[in-house]
């Protein structure tokens, strides 16, 4: 039967992809990929034999691309698809072509891979118990606050991606909304220059606040609304 693969690619360490990832990106007749020229790495890092037909599947084709995935099932072929880097549906594209698959009756298989989201949240050394991951914040100030008001209340982890050069409002906005609470700022993650940055919002805030942009991929972590997470200055609402 005709499959689609769903293949969770490495986030920076390219020695992070499984054997099962690598198996099945030599079977399959086709791949769909972000970025051709990335994805073509992890076949020649890994002397993977590259299927004939290789096209691109991002924000921009996405409709497109699924079209195509669809059209080469119904041929009989099975179909990688794969983004630049971690799970393809979480905060990348490949929604479209994963439901559309399902409603045309195809398999969809998941090779699952690298999260960001996860290793953030593990080396960030606060509650695992239950997180909620919020993508991208809003790039407006006044819908970043309102996203941020959303989560006020509750008592989960709170995992966010953000750009480089937002990482300081993000932190100045959710100290105002969130209150100073424990968080952590993770660079790079899994890659040479990895690096997490812990405290309270406030003292990450004051690292980042009128300094030139950081570089690198930004992984926000920050605590959940509960007493134990709260800067000890801060005096919490149950108190």
């Amino acid at each position: 039967m005709s499959t689609l693969y769903v293949i969770g690619t490495p986030i920076g360490n390219l020695e992070d992809l499984s054997y099962r990832a690598v198996r099945i990106l030599g079977e399959v007749d086709a791949i769909a990929c972000e970025d051709t020229r990335i994805t073509r790495k992890i076949y020649e890092r890994f002397q993977i034999p590259s299927p004939a037909i290789r096209f691109s599947s991002h924000e921009h084709n996405e409709d497109q691309a699924a079209k195509r995935i669809i059209g080469l099932l119904r041929e009989g072929r099975s179909v990688a698809l794969c983004t630049d880097s971690g799970m393809p549906c979480i905060s990348d594209p490949g929604y479209d072509a994963v439901n559309l698959c399902r409603e045309a009756g195809f398999a969809v298989e998941l090779v699952p891979g690298p999260s960001a989201v996860l290793t953030a949240l593990v080396l960030s050394g606060l509650s695992g118990a239950s997180f909620t991951f919020k993508g991208f914040p809003p790039r407006k100030e006044g819908k970043r606050k309102r996203f941020l008001e959303m989560e006020k209340d509750a008592p989960h982890t709170l995992i966010f991606f953000e750009s480089p050069f937002r990482i300081a409002v993000l932190l100045r906005d959710a100290l105002e909304v969130l209150g100073d609470r424990e968080a952590a700022v993770c660079f790079e993650l899994t890659k040479h220059h990895e690096r997490v940055l812990r405290g309270p919002l406030s003292e990450l805030y004051a690292r980042f606040d009128g300094v030139p942009h950081p570089k690198g991929e930004i992984t926000v972590v920050i605590a959940g609304n509960n007493p134990k997470f709260l800067h000890k200055d801060e005096p919490s609402e149950n108190d």
